[in-house]
């Protein structure tokens, strides 16, 4: 599955990754030099030291109501960050309207919700497809679809494939005026007991 493909899936994760990597690279900083500490590779008598200096331990003794007010501080930034991360992940999708053609009098702006319906309402006319459902995500500037399809039992799937990929995001694509657009596909039988998923 490519990059691109792999925007229409789930939100999108780059702060999420780039946070936890920085995490680890951290983690695995501390771990190495406790390694070699402990290893006495860094020498004998610093293996034997305590993990706070005690220049550091008299020095924060000497500043304890400074000290204090940095670690509340510190709590407090790290409770707001978290809070933030928290909202921004439970927070409903973006489903983004799309500025087809913007001049200074004028401007064209469609809407999600009316894409994703006249895209479900196209897919469903194809032969094999019983129900579908889109969804559009991402931004304006890069949007990507999620499309559901709920299959008649005896469907052929590399038919309803390729027709879905030569009429309805060929149309898709060339309404909205752009080169591509990622789509995540799922497939289904039309049938409580039993669900296939094609990715």
């Amino acid at each position: 599955m490519s990059a691109r493909s792999r925007r229409a899936l789930a939100r999108s994760t780059r702060g999420a990754r780039a946070l936890f990597t920085m995490l680890g690279l951290l983690a695995l900083a501390s771990g190495v030099v406790g390694l070699l500490v402990g290893t006495e590779v860094l020498g004998t008598p610093r293996s034997y030291r305590p993990v706070l200096d005690p220049i550091a331990v008299d020095l924060l003794r000497g500043n304890l109501l400074l000290a204090r007010a940095v670690a509340v501080l510190a709590g407090l930034l790290l409770l707001v960050l978290g809070l933030g991360w928290a909202v921004r992940s439970v927070r409903p999708e973006r489903r983004p309207d799309l500025l087809l053609d913007a001049e200074e009098v004028t401007s064209l702006r469609v809407t999600s919700s009316a894409l994703s319906d006249v895209l479900a309402a196209d897919a469903e006319a194809l032969p094999g497809v019983a129900r579908a459902r889109a969804r559009l995500v991402g931004s304006e500037y890069s949007p990507a679809l999620r499309l559901t399809l709920w299959l008649t039992d005896g469907a052929d799937v590399r038919t309803v494939w390729r027709d879905l990929e030569e009429s309805v995001l060929s149309r898709a694509r060339s309404s909205l005026g752009v080169d591509e657009l990622p789509t995540a596909i799922r497939l289904e039988l039309d049938r409580s007991a039993s669900t296939t998923r094609v990715s």
